[in-house]
């Protein structure tokens, strides 16, 4: 094949990986070079300590991905999970590992701040979803830190930092933050005025598509590249470059990218700030090409992750049969129930959560894993209808892409939840988009649309249709008390 060589970057919350794509306009082939689990660390004086992204040792990963990535990168291209950041001293030194978003410390700050500044102001504002570990009540809890920062950068723009000296905020990521202005795509001054933040941490935004600069005269010796090597700013909030790759035509479609979280909306070229959407806590972020993703935060895949961690990382295709013959529909839980943000004894956790709904609790693992699998694809489908609801938008197709697309039942679950046809993957997604981005902004691709077609024809989605009884699926959505998902 013939084509051009990129380099994604493409850190998610449970592991990273530098992938090398080569894109050309009838040709995409994607190859993982390195990957590497991202295992936060706790640490503190306190009982619990603190929880830490290591930030340093995901930096040290990138650098020996690119030394092993094949000759001939054009550029390279970083994208990562929203609202966690770092924060650097006047001389551009990190003045501490990053905090992880499910660290207690803004245990009690978002609902203070709505108290204080009422919704209609947040909401007006960001156009974001209510979570409690969203940017703006990290900072709210981090206020001390914040005092002696010279700059703030999210994740992919710090390790952008770390490979250029170029700082600045991509618009999608930041759109993540609760501080950006949805109407006006410019930070908020008045917000961060209410909330007593100070605004010259917060670095200029950019567009993915931007150039940032090319490697320091260190990273280049270190990784073997030429200094001229650019890095490209990408759509770096990974479900931003997730949904660029999304293999679809038209907009009568509605995405899940699915892996620790999944995030389920429809795409919009315009924000939607109506009382009802604020309600329903939906949220506007920032994609490609001005466009909005319309979507809700669901727990995802974190939940097994949990369930398999405390059981100690059994076989998954052998509990996935196993589950695929338990009984559906049978013990449900809410997903979204702020009891399973945190990391713990999630099998525990799911039996209590029956006990008190009164549902009745798992009598083994593959019962556990199956009560996961159809809480999932409910909350999948409630969140797609009321996407689709609010924004007046027709969906017809379900694009499931990301981790979640390998796991066949529950693609399938979604399917019949939704009563839609669920096309299921690309797995690396969010990879695939990051490497686009680079491609178009080098001239190999015209736009997106492009982009997306090039996915379709190389990458073909694996079809789901709905099976069964729909009337089962809305029977249990109201026993869940969720919105009937047909």
């Amino acid at each position: 094949m013939s084509g051009t060589l990129f380099a994604a970057v493409d850190l998610g919350a449970s592991s990273g990986r530098v992938m090398a794509a080569e894109v050309g306009p009838d040709a995409l082939a994607l190859t993982e070079v390195r990957r590497f689990p991202n295992r936060p660390v706790r640490v503190g004086t306190t009982a619990d300590g603190t929880l830490h992204w290591d930030v340093l040792g995901l930096y040290g990963n990138i650098l020996d991905g690119l030394r092993d990535a094949p000759a001939g990168i054009a550029s390279i291209g970083i994208d990562s999970w929203a609202v966690d950041y770092g924060l650097l001293d006047g001389r551009g030194a990190l003045l501490g590992n990053p905090v992880h978003y499910r660290d207690a410390r803004t245990d009690g700050i978002m609902d203070a701040v709505r108290a204080d500044l009422g919704d209609d102001l947040l909401y007006g504002v960001s156009g974001l979803q209510f979570l409690p570990f969203n940017t703006i009540y990290q900072l709210v809890a981090d206020r001390a830190a914040l005092d002696r920062a010279e700059t703030l950068l999210l994740i992919p723009d710090l390790v952008a930092y770390w490979l250029t000296g170029a700082v600045g905020a991509e618009r999608t990521n930041a759109s993540t933050t609760g501080l950006l202005d949805v109407r006006t795509g410019a930070w908020s001054a008045d917000l961060l005025d209410r909330l007593g933040l100070p605004p010259a941490p917060l670095p200029p935004l950019r567009e993915p598509g931007a150039r940032l600069g090319t490697l320091r005269p260190g990273v280049a010796a270190e990784t073997g590249l030429p200094e001229r090597v650019p890095v490209t700013a990408v759509a770096s909030h990974d479900t931003a470059s997730a949904v660029a790759a999304v293999p679809a035509s038209g907009d009568d479609f509605a995405y899940i990218s699915c892996g620790t979280w999944s995030l389920v909306g429809v795409e919009l070229p315009g924000p939607v700030l109506t009382d009802a959407s604020r309600a329903a806590n939906f949220t506007n972020e920032g994609g490609v090409d001005g466009t909005v993703r319309y979507l809700r935060n669901v727990m995802g895949l974190w939940v097994l992750q949990e369930c398999l961690r405390a059981w100690g990382s059994p076989d998954l295709p052998a509990l996935l049969a196993a589950a695929e013959e338990a009984p559906g529909l049978r013990s449900l839980v809410d997903v979204d129930d702020p009891e399973f943000l945190p990391p713990g004894d999630m099998p525990a956790r799911i039996a209590a959560h029956c006990r008190r709904r009164g549902e009745p609790e798992p009598r083994d693992r593959a019962e556990t894993v199956r009560c996961v699998l159809d809480s999932l694809a409910l909350a999948h489908a409630a969140a797609l209808r009321t996407a689709a609801g609010l924004s007046g938008r027709t969906v017809r197709t379900v694009h499931l892409v990301g981790g979640g697309s390998r796991n066949a039942l529950l693609c399938g679950l979604t399917a019949d939840a939704c009563g839609l046809p669920v096309a299921a993957g690309p797995v690396e997604t969010t990879a695939l988009g990051n490497a686009l981005v680079q491609a178009r902004a080098h001239g190999v691709l015209p736009g997106l649309a492009e982009a997306r077609d090039l996915v379709a024809r190389t990458q073909p989605p694996r079809r789901h249709e709905p099976r069964g009884d729909g009337g089962a699926w809305e029977r249990a959505a109201a026993r869940a008390g969720l919105p009937a998902p047909r």
